[in-house]
């Protein structure tokens, strides 16, 4: 079971979790997490190209942390700030003293990057990007870089997966404390990519959940395996009426996942039967009326089977 939160059920956590710590030892653990991701992505730390790109929040504070601890490590990095005058001064001091540089003139260095971070926007972003984000976005999308976002992707909305224009098309997401719901829900779970859950200490302090997610394991306690005394009948009979004669696929997807459910046995009846018959062999298949079928429990019926 996946536990997905909201930026609000996020940020109350945050704000509980500081009370009791000095100031920025959260920011530095969502930074040395990601920067441990990264590496682990990455294979190595030396000689590699990285690009942060840094907008004006703490999102953009984790990127330039994350960053220095790269740069100490012996890559290069460089970081594009989309708003100099207001990034994280903290983060952006560090990156300097471990080696890292900031790009000036225009030239980014995405177009060789091994690597780019996305810290244009965090959980507070809304609406979509600007101009300037944008063409930063495409520039690392047309590059060979890894694409990694910070926390979200930028342009996707943290809590509903919305993406109202561009956004960045993460490859993985870097997420801290709790996965957000828009990471896996929505047009937001195309742009995250593979999500890695990063621990900052927030457990103790996060609510109810927004939204619970099943996983493959949470539905195979429920799947149990037949036993000596079960048949086709106790374990179940599910009947498939799907598809068509020049449209096959609707009867062999629901016919394969029938099986995959592992029930004691699953009947075909349709026209696309010569096609569910070669996919799957282990179905007893008929192009006769559902009638001819015989004992059958529950039905799957209509799916690619016109009106």
């Amino acid at each position: 079971m996946i536990d997905l939160y909201t930026a609000p059920q996020v940020r109350a956590a945050e704000q509980a979790a500081m009370a009791g710590l000095r100031p920025g030892v959260l920011m530095q653990r969502a930074a040395t997490g990601l920067a441990t991701v990264c590496l682990g992505l990455l294979g190595r730390a030396h000689g590699v190209r990285v690009v942060l790109l840094v907008g004006s929040g703490d999102n953009g504070g984790d990127a330039l942390l994350a960053g220095a601890l790269l740069a100490s490590r012996g890559a290069q990095v460089t970081a594009v700030l989309l708003a100099p005058d207001r990034a994280h001064a903290a983060g952006l001091a560090a990156l300097r003293r471990a080696g890292g540089r900031v790009a000036a003139g225009g030239e980014t260095g995405l177009e060789r990057a091994d690597l780019v971070l996305d810290g244009i926007v965090g959980i507070g972003g809304s609406g979509g990007l600007r101009d300037d984000a944008v063409q930063l976005v495409r520039a690392a999308t047309a590059g060979p870089g890894l694409l990694v976002a910070v926390d979200v992707p930028s342009g996707v909305a943290a809590d509903t997966g919305d993406v109202p224009g561009a956004a960045f098309p993460a490859q993985h997401t870097v997420t801290f404390g709790a996965v957000k719901t828009g990471l896996l829900v929505g047009a937001g779970r195309q742009h995250a990519g593979t999500v890695h859950l990063v621990d900052i200490g927030l457990a103790d302090h996060l609510p109810d959940p927004d939204v619970r997610q099943l996983t493959d394991a949470d539905v195979a306690v429920h799947l149990e395996a037949p036993g000596p005394e079960d048949d086709k009948y106790s374990r179940g009979v599910v009947g498939v009426i799907a598809g068509s004669a020049g449209y096959p696929g609707a009867g062999v997807l629901c016919t394969g996942a029938a099986l995959r459910t592992r029930p004691g046995l699953v009947r075909y009846a349709g026209t696309a039967a010569e096609g569910v018959r070669a996919a799957w062999p282990e179905a007893i298949v008929t192009s006769g009326r559902p009638g001819d079928a015989g004992r059958v429990q529950a039905w799957v019926v209509g799916p690619g089977a016109g009106t």
